[in-house]
């Protein structure tokens, strides 16, 4: 009889997409206009994922970052190679090799406009 492997806490149960765990955290602690950039066909480009978010407000975009760590390092046992913007809160990026996420207060999404930059990718909006 063949004996049943049992899934410790240690291990990583999660074997989907990153971006979906990141789309996750962001919906399930309110981030606003949540956008999901395909950059896989776009040629010279070092990732394949954009994630774009918007918080209401500085403690928003700090909680929807703190969460988005916490979601990928419990489930995946993923952490950010690099997490930036945290000391004014208005544009949070943390980078997850593949995939970067970008968390941004109303007004420097509006300035930054980063979906234009990448229009001849694939975008969904959620």
């Amino acid at each position: 009889m063949a004996k049943r492997k049992v899934a410790t806490k240690k291990e990583n149960l999660f074997t989907g997409d990153i971006s979906e765990l990141i789309v996750q955290a962001l919906l399930e602690k309110g981030g606003v206009d949540v956008t999901i950039i395909d950059l896989k066909k776009i040629n010279h480009v070092y990732f394949d994922t954009f994630i774009i978010v918007t918080g209401t407000s500085r403690t928003h975009v700090e909680t929807l970052c703190d969460y988005v760590q916490e979601l990928t390092k419990r489930e995946a046992g993923i952490n950010p190679s690099a997490v930036e913007g945290l000391a004014n809160g208005e544009w949070v990026l943390l980078d997850y090799f593949d995939t970067i996420v970008h968390i941004f207060q109303p007004e420097a999404r509006t300035f930054y406009q980063l979906e234009t930059l990448w229009n001849d990718a694939d975008i969904k909006r959620l």
